[in-house]
């Protein structure tokens, strides 16, 4: 920095109002001093300004290793959002899902001097964890965490799987089954419990619960039996690959969606729009979930050092995507379809 300065004829502290971005400096000036930075090839050094300023610019993410769209496309986001913010990224991916690995992972952040900690694992012991780490580094949970004590930015999934049903039901279907992810995941225990209540609220029968682990396979196995059982209208999936392996099994087996099975799904992933018919699911606003937890992180680092405002849940709305694989409910078995006249009458009584 003395050198850029003694090149550039300032002050030691007109170079770091420059590399601060303070606006105490004219363009004139910060001109002649980006300029020496160039010609001497100078870079700041991100351990050297962390001890001076004691920031870091640095978000740590703790995540779990998983090919899953959403966690994996949240992660994304966030990248993305910090670097637009000034920030880096440090991740963390945990193999084992538990209270020690979490503590011992944001140990190893701490030590890289993080400002605060992302956490993108929406399973219930991975919540129940974060009410038990230090206080004094900001913690925010994305997806899904904890009733109360650390801020939180999801999507409401109770009341996405809630309109999923609702869909289905106004539609005229008598019930709608669900095949769910695995229970150790808040957002699945969400969702079942938005599908159950609004089944309840419209008196119709609750049928049994299939539970699957996200992948397309269990939705294919576990929807096998639905869809040879007659008295099966309508599927709703807690993610679009169970519920587009049920579509594809259903093809495979003869039957047509919608006109004999509808099927919604969950997310609005890819995969929603490249399988035939296309599906109706639920929009998870990502991108913007992403950039939400980003702020939140900030606000939260705010928070802590100046003691200030109170940890905040953000509940971000869900969109119902209606395509072609939901349609009206098929007659019961023995009565005629609408616009069937019967078969040829014959001219007697």
């Amino acid at each position: 920095m003395a050198d850029v300065a003694r090149l550039a004829g300032v002050s030691h502290q007109t170079v770091s109002r420059v590399l601060n971005e303070s606006e105490r400096v004219s363009s004139e000036t910060r001109e002649r001093v980006l300029a020496a930075m160039t010609k001497l090839n100078y870079r700041p050094n991100p351990t050297a300004r962390a001890l001076a300023s004691g920031r870091s610019k640095t978000v740590g993410v703790i995540t779990f290793d998983t090919p899953l769209y959403g966690p994996a496309s949240t992660l994304f986001g966030i990248e993305r959002a910090a670097h637009d913010a000034g920030f880096f990224v440090s991740v963390a991916s945990l193999r084992s899902l538990d209270m020690p690995s979490l503590i011992s992972t944001s140990d190893d952040l701490r030590r890289q001097n993080v400002e605060a900690i992302l956490v993108i694992a929406p399973q219930r012991e991975v919540a129940q964890a974060l009410t038990q780490l230090p206080h004094d580094l900001p913690v925010v949970a994305v997806e899904a965490g904890p009733a109360e004590g650390v801020p939180v930015v999801a999507v409401h999934q109770f009341e996405g799987a809630a309109q999923a049903t609702r869909h289905l039901i106004e539609l005229g279907h008598e019930t709608v089954w669900h095949i769910a992810g695995p229970g150790d995941w808040l957002e699945a225990v969400d969702r079942v419990d938005g599908w159950r209540q609004t089944l309840e609220v419209a008196h119709a029968r609750v049928p049994k619960l299939l539970v699957g682990d996200w992948s397309a396979r269990s939705g294919y196995e576990l929807s096998a039996d639905l869809v040879r059982d007659p008295g099966v209208t309508a599927i709703f999936a807690a993610n679009d690959d169970m519920a587009a392996a049920a579509i594809s099994l259903a093809h495979r087996m003869g039957f047509e969606v919608p006109q004999d099975l509808s099927i919604v799904g969950f997310d609005d992933t890819p995969v929603a729009t490249s399988v035939w018919p296309s599906l109706t699911t639920i929009h998870q606003p990502v991108a913007a979930m992403a950039r939400a937890a980003v702020d939140l992180v900030l606000e939260e680092v705010h928070r802590a050092r100046h003691g200030t405002g109170t940890p905040r849940q953000l509940l971000h709305p869900h969109t119902l995507i209606v395509r072609e694989s939901t349609g009206a409910a098929p007659p019961p078995e023995g009565t005629d379809a609408p616009g069937d006249d019967g078969p040829p009458h014959d001219g007697g009584p």
